[in-house]
């Protein structure tokens, strides 16, 4: 049995065409591929590449400069972080909770719009294997090509469950009985129809936003299509913490807003979302609104 794509560079001694990343004394990446005959240089000493070709993983190798530093394979969240780029990457918190909550599936059928710099994509084509399917549309055919570069450097080549798209989701898109659905672009309203007839009956939206301007609008269209559930949003942030005998605190940084997420399932054919019960504030659509809940509420009475 093959093992799946990219396990192999993932485990076992380092290897020629492998990407190492270096931790030195104060905590500082620097990431570089593996060849044979080269040398790694930094202003604290060089050693060469021959010294870690064949060794384990977690080795610790020291520099000209007798400073030593820590050899592993970067993960994939370090990888997304320092790969070239193009557009903005998805950050891995992001990545992670788009995982999870739009349920992303061994096997799983999944299209992609915003391919940006292919951070996403990386995410998606782990979690759904080779016996998946992720189609990715990406407008811009510069942004295209460096996601393709940065996936293939990742798995060590192209991924069998992966085809790239150059051109708008809504010209292009022709997958049907597709599990799932991410949306990361300006306006993801604009895709709702023909995202809605290529979803399976409980299949799962999930868009990416930057503002709060358009996450309203995205919530406000998925109601107004009406073949989704009433949709759930959120925004999600991350602080670490010092830790160094009884000095525990939090960081003074952190990393906050990057995005709000929504996730939306689509109903059976035919069927009309239940009412909502929460009635919207009064006041909460501007007089000129003629969209859902126009009536000020009455649906959820």
């Amino acid at each position: 049995m093959s093992e799946p794509t990219g396990a192999a560079r993932r485990r076992g001694p380092f290897k020629v065409g492998d990407q190492v990343q270096l931790t030195d004394p104060k905590g500082r990446h620097y990431t570089f591929t593996l060849e044979e005959g080269k040398n790694f240089h930094t202003h604290k000493g060089s050693f060469p590449h021959d010294e870690l070709i064949g060794a384990p993983e977690g080795s610790v190798v020291r520099t000209t400069g007798n400073v030593a530093y820590l050899a592993l394979r970067p993960l994939l969240p370090d990888y997304v972080l320092s790969m070239p780029r193009g557009a903005a990457v998805v950050y891995p918190k992001d990545a992670g909770q788009i995982l999870a909550f739009a349920d992303i599936f061994p096997g799983a059928r999944v299209v992609e719009a915003g391919v940006g710099s292919g951070s996403l994509s990386s995410f998606l084509l782990r979690a759904i294997g080779d016996d998946g399917m992720l189609h990715s549309y990406e407008r811009r055919e510069d942004f295209a090509e460096i996601a393709k570069g940065n996936v293939e450097r990742y798995f060590g080549g192209p991924h069998p469950a992966w085809q790239l798209t150059v051109g708008d989701l809504q010209d292009n898109l022709s997958d049907a009985d597709v599990d799932r659905v991410i949306l990361d672009m300006l306006a993801p309203w604009e895709c709702l129809d023909v995202v809605s007839k290529a979803l399976v009956p409980g299949g799962i939206l999930c868009c990416y936003v930057a503002t709060t301007t358009q996450l309203a609008r995205t919530v406000e269209s998925i109601r107004e299509i009406g073949c989704f559930n009433e949709p759930t949003s959120w925004e999600t942030m991350i602080r670490n913490w010092h830790v160094e005998g009884l000095a525990v605190r939090p960081d003074h940084r952190m990393i906050g807003h990057t995005g709000f997420l929504l996730t939306a399932r689509r109903l059976a054919d035919g069927v009309e979302p239940p009412m909502r019960r929460r009635r919207p504030a009064k006041g909460a659509y501007g007089e000129d609104y003629d969209g859902p809940n126009a009536d000020g509420g009455a649906r959820g009475r």
